[in-house]
Protein backbone atom coordinates (compact mmCIF):
# COMPACT_ATOMS: atom_id res chain seq x y z
CA UNK A 1 0.00 0.00 0.00
CA UNK A 2 1.62 3.53 -1.13
CA UNK A 3 -1.06 5.26 1.15
CA UNK A 4 -0.11 5.65 5.05
CA UNK A 5 -2.80 3.87 7.21
CA UNK A 6 -3.93 6.25 9.46
CA UNK A 7 -3.12 5.76 13.33
CA UNK A 8 -6.45 4.77 14.79
CA UNK A 9 -7.14 2.30 11.72
CA UNK A 10 -3.62 0.64 12.27
CA UNK A 11 -4.78 -2.03 14.69
CA UNK A 12 -7.66 -3.38 12.29
CA UNK A 13 -5.59 -3.18 8.92
CA UNK A 14 -2.39 -4.33 9.87
CA UNK A 15 -2.59 -7.54 9.95
CA UNK A 16 -4.94 -7.85 6.88
CA UNK A 17 -2.05 -5.48 5.02
CA UNK A 18 -0.09 -8.24 5.83
CA UNK A 19 -2.18 -11.16 4.32
CA UNK A 20 -1.33 -11.75 0.82
CA UNK A 21 -5.08 -10.35 -0.76
CA UNK A 22 -3.00 -6.55 -0.12
CA UNK A 23 0.16 -7.84 -1.26
CA UNK A 24 -1.68 -8.95 -4.50
CA UNK A 25 -2.76 -5.74 -4.84
CA UNK A 26 -0.18 -3.72 -3.95
CA UNK A 27 1.42 -5.45 -6.67
CA UNK A 28 -1.38 -4.94 -9.28
CA UNK A 29 -1.90 -1.48 -8.53
CA UNK A 30 1.94 -0.87 -9.12
CA UNK A 31 2.31 -2.93 -12.43
CA UNK A 32 -1.23 -0.76 -13.58
CA UNK A 33 0.49 2.56 -13.35
CA UNK A 34 3.79 1.40 -14.62
CA UNK A 35 1.82 0.48 -17.53
CA UNK A 36 0.86 4.20 -17.97
CA UNK A 37 -2.63 3.52 -16.59
CA UNK A 38 -4.61 6.71 -15.29
CA UNK A 39 -6.00 4.93 -11.78
CA UNK A 40 -8.40 6.98 -9.43
CA UNK A 41 -7.78 9.12 -6.76
CA UNK A 42 -4.23 9.57 -6.99
CA UNK A 43 -2.04 8.19 -4.88
CA UNK A 44 -2.17 10.28 -1.28
CA UNK A 45 -6.20 10.07 -1.11
CA UNK A 46 -7.14 6.71 -1.57
CA UNK A 47 -7.48 5.90 2.50
CA UNK A 48 -9.12 9.87 2.79
CA UNK A 49 -12.14 8.51 4.52
CA UNK A 50 -10.12 6.93 7.08
CA UNK A 51 -8.07 10.10 7.81
CA UNK A 52 -10.97 12.11 8.17
CA UNK A 53 -12.77 9.75 10.20
CA UNK A 54 -11.34 7.97 12.85
CA UNK A 55 -11.85 4.38 14.13
CA UNK A 56 -13.28 5.95 17.32
CA UNK A 57 -15.51 9.00 15.71
CA UNK A 58 -17.55 6.89 13.34
CA UNK A 59 -21.24 7.45 13.97
CA UNK A 60 -22.31 6.54 11.04
CA UNK A 61 -21.76 4.55 7.56
CA UNK A 62 -22.34 5.00 4.08
CA UNK A 63 -21.16 2.59 1.85
CA UNK A 64 -20.60 3.41 -2.07
CA UNK A 65 -18.68 0.72 -4.68
CA UNK A 66 -16.15 2.12 -6.06
CA UNK A 67 -14.44 5.65 -7.10
CA UNK A 68 -15.96 7.75 -9.61
CA UNK A 69 -13.99 7.17 -12.67
CA UNK A 70 -13.59 10.68 -14.67
CA UNK A 71 -10.40 13.02 -13.85
CA UNK A 72 -10.57 15.26 -10.87
CA UNK A 73 -13.78 13.59 -9.72
CA UNK A 74 -12.37 11.18 -7.12
CA UNK A 75 -11.19 12.19 -4.07
CA UNK A 76 -11.30 9.18 -1.31
CA UNK A 77 -14.89 9.76 -0.20
CA UNK A 78 -17.87 7.50 -1.91
CA UNK A 79 -20.34 9.91 -3.88
CA UNK A 80 -18.32 13.14 -2.69
CA UNK A 81 -16.34 14.82 -5.24
CA UNK A 82 -13.98 18.22 -4.72
CA UNK A 83 -15.13 21.67 -5.03
CA UNK A 84 -15.50 23.16 -8.47
CA UNK A 85 -16.04 19.20 -9.98
CA UNK A 86 -19.67 18.76 -11.68
CA UNK A 87 -22.32 17.08 -9.41
CA UNK A 88 -22.85 13.59 -10.17
CA UNK A 89 -25.69 12.79 -11.19
CA UNK A 90 -26.62 10.61 -7.72
CA UNK A 91 -25.23 13.45 -5.23
CA UNK A 92 -27.95 15.44 -7.05
CA UNK A 93 -30.36 12.88 -5.74
CA UNK A 94 -28.83 12.26 -2.41
CA UNK A 95 -29.28 16.54 -1.76
CA UNK A 96 -32.54 16.54 -3.32
CA UNK A 97 -33.80 14.08 -0.78
CA UNK A 98 -31.80 16.12 1.65
CA UNK A 99 -33.82 19.30 1.20
CA UNK A 100 -37.58 16.89 0.85
CA UNK A 101 -35.90 15.09 4.47
CA UNK A 102 -34.63 18.25 6.72
CA UNK A 103 -35.36 21.12 4.63
CA UNK A 104 -31.73 21.54 4.13
CA UNK A 105 -31.02 23.43 0.40
CA UNK A 106 -28.95 22.35 -1.51
CA UNK A 107 -25.04 23.33 -1.55
CA UNK A 108 -23.31 24.36 -4.54
CA UNK A 109 -20.83 22.24 -4.32
CA UNK A 110 -20.33 18.17 -4.11
CA UNK A 111 -17.58 17.95 -1.28
CA UNK A 112 -18.30 16.16 1.66
CA UNK A 113 -15.61 16.38 4.20
CA UNK A 114 -17.64 18.09 6.16
CA UNK A 115 -19.87 14.84 7.09
CA UNK A 116 -16.93 12.88 7.33
CA UNK A 117 -15.22 15.17 10.06
CA UNK A 118 -18.43 14.46 11.97
CA UNK A 119 -18.31 11.16 11.93
CA UNK A 120 -20.11 9.94 8.90
CA UNK A 121 -17.47 7.40 7.54
CA UNK A 122 -18.10 7.55 3.49
CA UNK A 123 -16.28 4.02 2.34
CA UNK A 124 -16.27 2.56 -1.26
CA UNK A 125 -15.80 -1.08 -1.63
CA UNK A 126 -13.10 -0.53 -3.62
CA UNK A 127 -10.69 2.21 -2.86
CA UNK A 128 -9.47 2.61 -6.61
CA UNK A 129 -10.65 2.17 -10.42
CA UNK A 130 -9.29 2.80 -14.06
CA UNK A 131 -9.98 6.06 -15.63
CA UNK A 132 -13.16 5.29 -17.41
CA UNK A 133 -13.66 2.08 -16.28
CA UNK A 134 -16.26 1.58 -13.79
CA UNK A 135 -15.62 -1.21 -11.43
CA UNK A 136 -12.35 -1.91 -13.27
CA UNK A 137 -10.59 -2.76 -9.78
CA UNK A 138 -13.39 -4.60 -7.90
CA UNK A 139 -12.19 -8.13 -6.96
CA UNK A 140 -8.56 -7.23 -7.24
CA UNK A 141 -8.14 -7.37 -2.92
CA UNK A 142 -9.62 -4.66 -1.90
CA UNK A 143 -12.49 -5.99 -0.08
CA UNK A 144 -10.52 -7.69 2.61
CA UNK A 145 -9.04 -4.36 3.73
CA UNK A 146 -12.96 -2.63 3.07
CA UNK A 147 -14.55 -5.22 4.66
CA UNK A 148 -11.96 -5.52 8.18
CA UNK A 149 -12.89 -1.34 8.25
CA UNK A 150 -16.65 -1.99 7.80
CA UNK A 151 -16.24 -5.21 10.78
CA UNK A 152 -14.20 -3.18 13.27
CA UNK A 153 -17.09 -0.80 13.34
CA UNK A 154 -19.84 -2.98 13.76
CA UNK A 155 -17.86 -5.11 16.40
CA UNK A 156 -17.66 -1.80 18.25
CA UNK A 157 -20.24 -1.40 21.73
CA UNK A 158 -21.03 1.88 19.93
CA UNK A 159 -24.70 2.54 18.28
CA UNK A 160 -23.67 2.94 14.74
CA UNK A 161 -26.03 3.56 12.13
CA UNK A 162 -25.22 1.68 8.85
CA UNK A 163 -26.90 3.29 5.54
CA UNK A 164 -27.26 1.07 2.90
CA UNK A 165 -28.24 2.27 -0.62
CA UNK A 166 -28.60 -0.06 -3.33
CA UNK A 167 -28.18 -4.15 -3.76
CA UNK A 168 -24.29 -3.43 -3.61
CA UNK A 169 -24.12 -1.97 -0.16
CA UNK A 170 -26.72 -4.15 0.86
CA UNK A 171 -24.72 -7.35 -0.21
CA UNK A 172 -21.44 -6.18 1.63
CA UNK A 173 -23.01 -5.34 4.78
CA UNK A 174 -24.26 -8.73 4.58
CA UNK A 175 -21.06 -10.35 4.50
CA UNK A 176 -20.92 -8.95 8.35
CA UNK A 177 -22.83 -10.40 10.62
CA UNK A 178 -22.65 -8.06 12.84
CA UNK A 179 -23.87 -5.41 11.38
CA UNK A 180 -27.65 -6.96 11.46
CA UNK A 181 -27.31 -9.19 14.60
CA UNK A 182 -26.63 -6.47 17.33
CA UNK A 183 -29.77 -4.75 17.90
CA UNK A 184 -27.69 -1.71 18.86
CA UNK A 185 -27.01 -0.63 15.37
CA UNK A 186 -29.72 1.00 13.01
CA UNK A 187 -29.23 -0.20 9.54
CA UNK A 188 -31.05 1.51 6.99
CA UNK A 189 -31.93 -0.17 3.24
CA UNK A 190 -33.20 1.65 -0.02
CA UNK A 191 -32.75 1.39 -3.74
CA UNK A 192 -29.57 3.01 -4.80
CA UNK A 193 -29.62 6.89 -5.34
CA UNK A 194 -28.79 6.69 -8.90
CA UNK A 195 -30.90 8.09 -11.70
CA UNK A 196 -32.01 4.62 -12.76
CA UNK A 197 -33.18 3.44 -9.65
CA UNK A 198 -34.00 6.78 -6.76
CA UNK A 199 -37.73 6.64 -7.67
CA UNK A 200 -38.26 3.07 -6.67
CA UNK A 201 -37.76 4.29 -3.16
CA UNK A 202 -35.15 6.12 -2.16
CA UNK A 203 -36.73 9.33 -2.64
CA UNK A 204 -38.86 9.51 0.37
CA UNK A 205 -36.38 7.01 2.64
CA UNK A 206 -35.99 10.14 4.52
CA UNK A 207 -32.40 8.52 5.88
CA UNK A 208 -31.10 11.64 6.93
CA UNK A 209 -33.46 12.45 10.13
CA UNK A 210 -33.89 8.82 10.78
CA UNK A 211 -30.13 8.86 11.53
CA UNK A 212 -29.91 11.39 13.35
CA UNK A 213 -33.14 10.52 15.59
CA UNK A 214 -31.15 7.32 16.38
CA UNK A 215 -27.91 9.23 16.85
CA UNK A 216 -29.89 11.17 19.62
CA UNK A 217 -31.26 8.82 21.04
CA UNK A 218 -28.55 6.88 21.76
CA UNK A 219 -26.75 10.02 23.43
CA UNK A 220 -24.88 11.08 20.37
CA UNK A 221 -24.75 14.67 19.06
CA UNK A 222 -26.37 14.64 15.38
CA UNK A 223 -24.73 15.46 12.18
CA UNK A 224 -25.21 18.64 10.52
CA UNK A 225 -25.64 17.69 7.23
Amino acid sequence: MSDAVPESWKPVLDPVLAGEDARRLGGWLRSEEDAGKAIYPPRGQRLRALDLTPLDAVKVVILGQDPYHGPGQAHGLCFSVPEGVKMPPSLANIYKELESDLGIARPDHGNLEHWARQGVLLLNNALTVEAHKAGSHAGKGWDAITDACVAAVAARGVPTAFVLWGSHAQGKAARIPAIGQSDRHLVLKSPHPSPLSAHRGFFGSRPFSRVNAFLQENGHTPIEW
